[in-house]
């Protein structure tokens, strides 16, 4: 609804569009625990002489959801 009190089904839609896509970026975002665990995993390659070099993925083992 608007001001005027009338529905306005194209505002409501396209509004609906970027509620999904804000919705969708939050579940995207790195958890900090996620980047915890690559910068340790970097540190420690550091420490033994090595470099990482390539993407790291991460499954977390309850969910099975990757973290790229």
């Amino acid at each position: 609804m608007n001001t005027e009190k009338y529905q306005d089904p194209t505002a409501e839609k396209a509004i609906g569009h970027v509620m999904a896509e804000q919705r969708a970026a939050e579940r995207r975002q790195t958890p900090p625990t996620v980047m915890q665990v690559i910068n340790m995993m970097k540190a420690v390659a550091g420490v033994a002489g090595f470099e990482v070099v390539g993407r790291i993925v991460l499954r977390d083992k309850e969910t099975g959801h990757e973290w790229r």
